[in-house]
C-alpha cells in the first residue's frame, strides 16, 4: 500500500505524552506510558505488539474512551482540535458514531441479538439526522454490496444469529461506515475470518477508507495483515512506545530487537510423526456424515476421516464449509441424519444426550473465544473443578488439588491464579485456562476450535508450544479446526480441506503442502498474506477485483 502524501493542516488526531491506568481497589497499574500519536486524514496507522502491549486501551483513546477499570491521568488527546479528554458527554456523543466509529474484533459480542442488523446500522444516520430511515437502509444494502456480502439486499434484515461470523464482522464495518466518519478505529476486524473471506475483508476495507478518505487506526497481531493495510506502524510494549516508522521500513529494517522479535515469531514447527500403524484403530472416526440444520439443505456431506492416537488433524476451509458443523456432530451436539461417529471402533450415540457420562468425557473441547467461553462471575478453580467433580467425582481437598495440578501442566502457578476471575488474566491465560478445562475430563480426543486466532503471535505459539507438549505426554488426539495455515504446518499430522460441506482433499500434511493442489487448495495456499506491503495489490491484480468479489458471493 502506498504511503499517502499528506500536509501537516490535514491532522486529524494528535495525542500526547498520554498516560492511562488500570484501577483496582487494591493496586494502580500503568497501562499506557506517556506515548504520542498523530494521524493525518486518510492515513492509516497500525498499531502491533504482544498481549497487553495497549493497542486496543490506545485506540479507544483516541475516540476519548476508556473501558471501566481505566482512567486517563496523564497527557492529551485532540481530534480535529477538540480535547476529547476534557469534553463533555453531550460533545462525545456528538462525535461517536458521526465522525469517529469503531470496530470491534467480536461482532458476535457487539451486535444486539434482539435486533436486526439493518436496524442497528440504521441507528447512528438516525440519531445524527443525517438520513431517513428508507435513505439509512438503502445505504447499508449499498454498503453490503461494496463489502460483498452474500444476498446484501437480504441480508441485513436477518438477525446477528443467522449470518456466519465472517459475515457479521463485515456488516459490522459497514455500520462504522454508516455516517461517513472521519476516523474508524479497527480493533482486530479479521481475526475470525479465514483466508480467503480474509483478502475480501481487506480489499473492501482499503476501497472504503481511500474513497472516503477516511483515517484509520488498525490494531491487529498479524503482522502481514498490517503490511497490506497501514501506512505508518506503530509498535507497542507493555504500554511504551518501542518505535514507529513507514511500513515497509519497519518491515526491511526495524530498530529495536522487540520489533525483530516480532518479525521472527511462528517458527514452531513439531518434528514429524512416523506413518499410523497398518490397521491401528482411531480413536476417533467419521463414516458418511451428512447432517443439516432443522428441515434446511445438508451443510456437511458424506464427510468421512479417521483421527489416531497421538495425532493431529487439522481441518481446514472457508466460512460456511463445514468444519464446525462437523466438530458439532462428532460433540453429539447436532445428530446427523447420515452416517455415524465411532469412538475406538463403537459407535457413539448421535445425540450427546444418549451418551454415558465416560463417552461424555471422552471427547472434548477448547473454544476459540475464551472470553465468551469462560463464566465470568466464577473464579478459575470453579471454572476446572466442575468438570472434575462431574467425571471423576472428586471433591474438596482432592477437587482443589487435582485442580491445582492441572494449572501446573498448563505451566501457570496455582497460588496466584486459582481463585481469580477471568477478567484477571490476558486473552492467552484465559485459553490456557480452556485447555486445562478440557483436560479436567482425562479426555482422549479434544477439538481445537481456532484456539490462537484472537491471540497475538507470541502468545499462540506458547499456546501451540502446550499444546504439543501436552500431546506427546499424554497421547492426546487433536482435530484442529483452523483458518490459519501457519498453525498448520506448525502442528498438524494430517490435513482435511473443506468446501461447501465436502472433503475436497486429504493426506498427509507434507503432501498437501507439497504441488499439485486442487484447485481450491491452491485458493487457500495463495490467499495467505504475506510479509510484503504490495503483495494484496499484486493479489487483486492477479485475480481481478471483479472475479474476486463474484467468487465471495457465489459460494456463499
Amino acid at each position: 500500500m502506498a504511503a499517502k502524501q499528506t500536509a501537516d493542516g490535514d491532522m486529524l488526531v494528535r495525542i500526547r505524552d498520554l498516560e492511562i491506568d488500570g484501577i483496582t481497589d487494591e493496586t494502580r497499574v500503568r497501562i499506557i506510558n506517556k506515548v504520542d500519536l498523530d494521524l493525518k486524514r486518510g492515513e492509516v496507522l497500525g498499531l502491533i505488539g504482544e498481549s497487553g502491549a495497549g493497542k486496543s486501551t490506545l485506540g479507544l483513546a483516541a475516540m476519548g474512551f476508556t473501558r471501566d477499570g481505566c482512567e486517563i491521568v496523564g497527557g492529551s488527546v485532540e481530534f480535529d482540535g477538540i480535547d476529547l479528554v476534557g469534553a463533555t458527554p453531550d460533545i462525545r456523543r456528538q462525535l461517536l458514531g458521526k465522525r469517529i466509529a469503531y470496530v470491534a474484533q467480536s461482532a458476535a459480542a457487539s451486535f444486539n441479538p434482539a435486533h436486526k442488523i439493518i436496524n442497528q446500522h440504521s441507528e447512528a444516520p438516525l440519531f445524527h439526522g443525517l438520513a431517513s430511515r428508507n435513505d439509512a437502509e438503502a445505504d447499508a444494502i449499498e454498503l453490503y454490496r461494496r463489502l460483498r456480502l452474500p444476498n446484501p439486499d437480504e441480508i441485513g434484515f436477518r438477525y446477528p444469529h443467522q449470518v456466519s461470523g465472517g459475515q457479521l464482522q463485515r456488516a459490522m464495518t459497514a455500520m462504522a461506515m454508516s455516517c461517513r466518519p472521519d476516523l474508524i478505529i479497527f480493533d482486530e476486524p479479521t481475526t475470525a475470518l479465514d483466508v480467503t473471506t480474509q483478502i475480501e475483508v481487506l480489499a473492501a476495507i482499503r476501497e472504503i477508507v481511500e474513497q472516503f478518505q477516511t483515517a484509520a487506526i488498525y490494531i491487529t497481531h498479524d503482522l502481514a495483515v498490517v503490511a497490506q493495510m497501514a501506512d505508518r506502524v506503530k509498535v507497542l510494549l507493555r504500554g511504551d512506545e518501542v518505535e514507529e516508522a513507514d511500513t515497509r521500513t519497519m518491515l526491511e529494517a526495524p530498530r529495536e530487537d522487540y520489533t525483530k522479535s516480532l518479525w521472527a515469531v511462528r517458527s514452531f514447527q513439531r518434528p514429524p510423526k512416523p506413518a499410523v500403524k497398518t490397521g491401528a484403530t482411531p480413536v476417533i472416526s467419521l463414516r458418511n456424515v451428512t447432517a443439516a440444520y432443522g428441515d434446511g439443505d445438508p451443510v456437511v456431506r458424506d464427510v468421512s476421516f479417521d483421527i489416531h492416537e497421538g495425532r493431529t488433524v487439522a481441518v481446514v476451509g472457508e466460512s460456511g464449509s463445514g468444519k464446525s458443523t462437523t466438530a458439532r456432530c462428532i460433540t453429539g451436539l447436532l445428530p446427523p441424519r447420515e452416517g455415524e461417529i465411532a469412538f475406538e471402533n463403537t459407535v457413539l450415540p448421535a445425540d450427546y444426550r444418549k451418551r454415558s457420562v465416560d463417552q461424555l468425557r471422552q471427547v472434548q473441547m477448547i473454544y476459540q473465544m475464551a472470553d465468551t467461553a469462560l463464566n465470568p462471575r466464577k473464579r478459575i478453580g470453579e471454572i476446572i473443578g466442575r468438570p472434575v467433580e462431574f467425571y471423576l467425582g472428586l471433591k474438596g481437598a482432592k477437587k482443589r488439588r487435582r485442580v491445582e495440578q492441572l494449572l501446573e501442566q498448563i505451566e501457570m502457578e496455582p497460588g496466584e491464579y486459582i481463585d481469580r476471575l477471568p477478567s484477571e488474566l490476558s486473552g492467552g491465560q484465559k485459553q490456557r485456562i480452556g485447555i486445562a478445562r478440557a483436560l479436567a475430563a482425562e479426555p482422549k480426543f479434544i477439538i481445537c476450535d481456532e484456539v490462537t486466532s484472537a491471540l497475538d503471535q507470541l502468545v499462540a505459539e506458547g499456546i501451540l508450544k502446550l499444546l504439543t507438549r501436552l500431546q506427546d505426554e499424554m497421547k492426546l488426539s487433536y482435530m484442529l479446526i483452523t483458518h490459519d495455515l501457519s498453525t498448520v504446518r506448525a502442528i498438524a499430522d494430517e490435513v482435511v480441506v473443506m468446501k461447501d460441506g465436502l472433503i475436497v482433499e486429504a493426506g498427509p500434511k507434507d503432501e498437501m503442502f507439497t504441488p499439485p493442489h486442487h484447485a481450491y487448495t491452491d485458493l487457500l495456499l495463495s490467499s495467505v498474506p504475506e510479509m510484503d506491503p504490495g503483495w494484496l495489490d499484486q493479489l487483486l491484480e492477479e485475480r481481478g477485483a471483479e472475479n474476486l468479489g463474484d467468487a465471495a458471493t457465489s459460494r456463499m
